[in-house]
């Protein structure tokens, strides 16, 4: 998807470089790692791995199990094509165990079957299943084997990407490398104190990042999958502290406007505690007291009333429409269904007609000449 995402505080300059800049991205392949939110070097740091796969050792065919994934070395023995319902390409080998194993194709290439004659050396991985003849691997990733027949096995496990359309694995993870190569050094990355990361145990962010995409050996696979590797972790806090760092940075442009304070007596909001059936609860009194708080300074308040269904928030906010109302003005209230807007008209009318307050109801079903009246009355305050 491109997902839609708060905006993230620039780790380095070094990150807020286009992909552009990076050597075979050209506008195709930009347009490309666009439109998967992916914009800038620091973009592909943290496009992070969905899992990893073990390609570091070989498994003997003979010890292969169902459902776990394993990098087999063999020689091809046989090669069957068929067309049975769809193109089918079988392809048995076997290694040194004395056990046969069945890749099988459902999509390939002419080239792909001239790749495996009988006596070809090929290394192959993926998920084996029981099939008619023993185990066999559906479209396993392979390669063919150089003259000496042997694997150059690797030394880290190989980290799988979230798909990129129109860019293959290999592509992405080589642009992932070219990027991961700009990382700064620790100092430059850092915004958390060094002294208090050791006490935590935790990784910096540049140990962190390069953990993620370029995992040793001895890292614990099953830590990574499950997502309780300290480099997870200590992305997990970074992600959090940017979070933060984006709202707080929000909340200081907001500041910056102007908007009526609205710091009256409070006469309307006497009389409506007054005239109420109930007493507000100690949750009720505090959040509108905050709420109070911010609309008496002269700029907007953003502020997110969260609680339960039937926990009182409805008058919470019609308290806070009587500071408006107290001071000329206005206040509205929204609801994303008719009925529910309903509801909340029931509620404001017995509350607050007996008061003066004069309510307009607006709705889809509100046409013609009904509504204009209603517009010109909001209008005309």
């Amino acid at each position: 998807m491109p997902r839609s995402r708060s905006p993230v505080p620039s780790l380095t300059a070094a990150g807020d470089a286009a992909l552009s800049s990076l050597p075979g991205v050209g506008p195709r392949v930009a347009e490309k790692l666009a439109a998967r939110g992916l914009l800038t070097v620091q973009d592909l740091w943290l496009h992070l791995p969905l899992r990893y796969e073990d390609r570091t050792r070989l498994t003997p065919i003979a010890r292969l199990q169902g459902g776990v994934p394993a990098q087999v070395q063999g020689t091809v023995e046989a090669v069957e094509r068929g067309f049975r319902y769809r193109p089918l390409l079988r392809v048995a080998i076997s290694d040194e165990s004395q056990a046969a194993l069945v890749l099988r194709f459902f999509h390939f290439r002419a080239a792909q079957v001239a790749q495996f004659a009988p006596g070809t050396r090929i290394l192959a991985y993926g998920t084996p299943k029981p099939g008619q003849h023993g185990w066999e691997i559906v479209h396993p990733s392979y390669r063919v084997l150089g003259a000496d027949g042997e694997a150059d096995l690797g030394d880290a496990l190989d980290p799988v990407y979230p798909p990129v359309e129109g860019i293959g694995p290999a592509g992405l993870r080589k642009l992932i490398g070219q990027a991961l190569d700009r990382l700064p050094d620790s100092a430059s990355l850092e915004l958390l104190p060094a002294a208090w990361l050791q006490r935590q145990n935790l990784p910096s962010l540049r140990e962190a990042l390069l953990t993620m995409h370029r995992p040793p050996l001895h890292s614990d696979p099953a830590l990574l999958v499950a997502g309780k590797h300290p480099a997870q972790q200590r992305l997990a806090i970074e992600e959090l502290l940017a979070h933060q760092l984006s709202l707080r940075r929000q909340r200081i442009a907001l500041q910056r406007h102007r908007a009526p304070a609205l710091d009256g007596r409070g006469r309307l909001v006497r009389q409506l505690l007054e005239s109420l059936p109930f007493r507000l609860t100690g949750a009720q009194r505090r959040v509108f007291a905050q709420i109070r708080q911010d609309l008496a300074r002269p700029s907007p308040m953003l502020r997110l009333v969260q609680g339960d269904v039937g926990s009182g928030k409805t008058v919470v906010a019609a308290l806070a429409a009587m500071l408006a109302v107290e001071q000329g003005r206005q206040a509205a209230l929204a609801a994303p269904t008719e009925l529910l807007a309903e509801q909340h008209l029931n509620n404001l009318r017995g509350w607050l007609e007996p008061l003066g307050v004069r309510i307009a109801w607006l709705a889809g079903k509100v046409t013609g000449r009904a509504r204009a009246q209603v517009l010109a009355q909001v209008a005309s305050g």
